[in-house]
C-alpha cells in the first residue's frame, strides 16, 4: 500500500495518490492533512488518483465511512482518477455520501481532472 498526499493552490486543492490495498494506516496518514486544509480553507477540492489499486481492507472501509459522514459538506469537488471499470463505479457509489460534485476520469485524462477541479 502506498499513499502520497500533496497540497496544491495554497491548500484548497489536495491530490491523494494511492496504490495497493488501503488500510487504516492510510487514513491515519491523510485524514489529519485533509482536516487541517478544511479548517484553514473551508471547502476543499480533492483529486483521488488510483494506480494498481486493490480497494480497502475492512478497517479502512470503516474509516472511509466515518470520514464521509464527518465531512459530508466539506468537499466541494472530488475527481476520481483510475484505470479500471470498477473504479469508474466508485464515482457513482460516492455521490450519496457527499454534497460535492463527483466525476470520474480515466488516468489518461488527469490533466482534464485538474482543470475541472480548478474551475
Amino acid at each position: 500500500m502506498s499513499v502520497e498526499l500533496s497540497e496544491v493552490q495554497e491548500g484548497n486543492l489536495l491530490e491523494i495518490r494511492v496504490s495497493g490495498k488501503l488500510d487504516r494506516a492510510a487514513y491515519d496518514l491523510f485524514t489529519p492533512s485533509v482536516e487541517r486544509q478544511i479548517e484553514a480553507f473551508g471547502k476543499v477540492r480533492i483529486l483521488f488518483e488510483m494506480h494498481d489499486f486493490h480497494g480497502w481492507d475492512a478497517a479502512a472501509l470503516w474509516e472511509d465511512i466515518k470520514f464521509d459522514a464527518k465531512h459530508f459538506n466539506d468537499i466541494e469537488k472530488l475527481a476520481i482518477v483510475g484505470d479500471r471499470k470498477w473504479e469508474r463505479g466508485m464515482a457513482l457509489f460516492c455521490k450519496p455520501f457527499t454534497t460535492s460534485s463527483v466525476r470520474y476520469f480515466d488516468e489518461s485524462e488527469i490533466d482534464a481532472a485538474r482543470l475541472w477541479l480548478a474551475e
